[in-house]
């Protein structure tokens, strides 16, 4: 998971450094056909979003479904930020799917 994270903070360093205006997004999982066994853990983020301890750690690394990637991909496209590097995380993917 370090390796992961590094590579991951890495390439968005270089996309920053680049100055051309970009949109980041930051799913944790994407759920889609052939990755539906994550829908077990389900509950379970439903547990520790109810405890306000966790719940902001379940709302960034919650589960994100394919149509709501998607969506934020095509956001992404149609309105890229005027300037520097736009950071979109899991709650703002899932907002724009509704």
């Amino acid at each position: 998971m370090r390796a992961y994270i590094a590579a991951r903070q890495e390439g968005e360093a270089l996309v920053a450094a680049s100055g051309i205006p970009a949109t980041v997004l930051r799913p944790w999982y994407v759920l889609g056909p052939g990755h539906r066994w994550p829908y077990l853990l389900l509950p379970f983020y439903a547990l520790l979003r109810w405890l306000s301890s966790t719940r902001a750690s379940a709302e960034r690394l919650g589960l994100v479904t394919r149509p709501a990637m998607i969506a934020a991909l095509v956001r992404a496209v149609e309105s890229p930020p005027a300037a520097g590097v736009r950071l979109v995380e899991v709650p703002e993917i899932r907002r724009g799917a509704s």
